[in-house]
């Protein structure tokens, strides 16, 4: 088992020691041709050296940790119309920091993902939403390919949420427009709002199922055990890859710090429970999540790396993890 963080890799003083830089549309667009060409290749150099760097210090740490999702803004604007053929100019340029990131990941086995955000719905009823969506979703699908990826089934992971209100249908059609190696690395997963785990599965002949307990607990007020029959039509849905689990709970304050947690005793709106906390720290949910031991676990805490280096320590002293 897995544990992986998303995006920001934090230091004990709650610092990043490599961060991403990003920039507006605004401040692009106001810069003249020189600058604008000036300011995307600097940060996009900065983005990939310090994702390298990222990599460098997960290869050090035990295996059961070298999991991480990659920001999106690893090239910032690529997808407004205005930059992308400035890129497109000097991307080869960049090619051999692309390469470095893929070969150290995968010589010490680093799991790697994207998650498109919350605007990218390829089942949206607007075709312009679902035109953006694609391009968000090929431009991930590129900067997985650069580094070496998109060549096997699941070789990388792209995961996005089939919410829109063409529902599976409009997923379906879009997903058919995605060129080969995005197919090969989209997965797709259940939400809190909109889409349930019995919505997505109706994609699983399409791509994998990415299973979010904290959703489905969200959405339904259920917690989903692994004997569920659903949960083993996840597991198949991988196609004998290792299938990936989301872990998140509710922010400190709202639920007890032990025991599972009802919705109808809380009181509390499904607004307010969604949002995640910052550290692991209700052990019960903890060693829930622990026990779908079929999975890699994305740790989605606020905290980042050093709430899934807590939940790795109490899977240690539970004997989960060596």
């Amino acid at each position: 088992m897995k544990l992986g963080f998303a995006c920001k890799y934090l230091d004990s003083d709650l610092k990043q020691a490599y961060p991403f830089r990003a920039t507006t549309r605004k401040r692009f667009l106001s810069l003249p041709a020189e600058e604008q060409k000036k300011l995307i290749y600097d940060l996009s150099v900065v983005n990939l050296t310090n994702l390298y760097l990222t990599l460098e210090q997960l290869a050090l740490l035990p295996e059961a940790l070298r999991m991480m999702r990659i920001g999106s803004d690893l090239l910032p604007l690529y997808t407004v119309p205005e930059a992308t053929p400035i890129y497109n100019d000097f991307l080869p340029e960049l090619y051999p920091l692309f390469t470095r990131c893929g070969e150290i990941a995968r010589q010490y086995n680093i799991r790697l993902s994207f998650h498109p955000g919350q605007y990218s719905v390829l089942a949206s009823d607007t075709p312009l939403v679902v035109e953006r969506a694609i391009e968000d979703v090929e431009y991930h699908a590129l900067c997985a390919t650069l580094m070496g990826y998109g060549k096997t089934f699941q070789d990388f992971k792209i995961n996005i949420h089939m919410n829109g209100r063409k529902g599976f249908a409009g997923f379906q059609a879009a997903f058919g427009q995605l060129s080969e190696a995005a197919r090969r690395m989209l997965t797709v997963e259940n939400d809190e709002i909109s889409c349930s785990l019995d919505d997505v599965l109706q994609a699983a002949p399409l791509c994998p199922i990415v299973l979010d307990i904290h959703h489905h607990w969200v959405k339904e007020n259920e917690f989903i055990m692994p004997d569920d029959p659903r949960v083993a039509q996840v597991i198949a849905s991988w196609r004998g890859v290792r299938p990936v689990l989301h872990y998140s709970i509710s922010q400190e304050g709202l639920i007890p710090e032990q025991g599972f947690p009802d919705q109808l005793v809380l009181g509390l709106p499904k607004t307010k429970l969604r949002a995640h906390s910052d550290y692991y720290f209700n052990n019960t949910l903890n060693d829930w999540a622990l026990s779908f031991g079929e999975f890699d676990i994305m740790c989605e805490v606020k905290m980042k790396n050093l709430a899934r280096d807590g939940l790795y320590n109490h899977a240690q002293r539970r004997g989960i993890i060596q």
